[in-house]
């Protein structure tokens, strides 16, 4: 029978996990941002682990769209808002 895993391993997978997804953070920045500014020397393992987890949902939701033909598409668009209003479009 195999032993579940303690909140500190989970933490230190999760933080793995987040350093593969975005390289370019450090890992300052991640747990900073999972705190939001909450006291790191009174939390517990288990409610870091989940402001962690809670951050990397959050993250993945938020994950940047790079598609730029498509968003300079959108703002051309916006720009030119009276072309959908004509009225050979009716």
């Amino acid at each position: 029978m195999s032993r579940k895993p303690t909140d500190f391993s989970q933490i230190i997978t999760l933080l793995n996990e987040l350093h593969k997804s975005f390289p370019k953070y450090n890992i300052g920045r991640h747990i900073s941002t999972a705190l939001d500014g909450s006291d790191l020397w009174g939390i517990s393992d288990k409610q870091l682990l989940a402001a962690l987890n809670k951050y990397r949902d959050q993250q993945e939701i938020d994950a940047p769209y790079t598609n730029e033909r498509e968003l300079d598409a959108i703002i051309s668009d916006g720009m030119n808002l009276d072309h959908l209003f004509d009225e050979d479009d009716y």
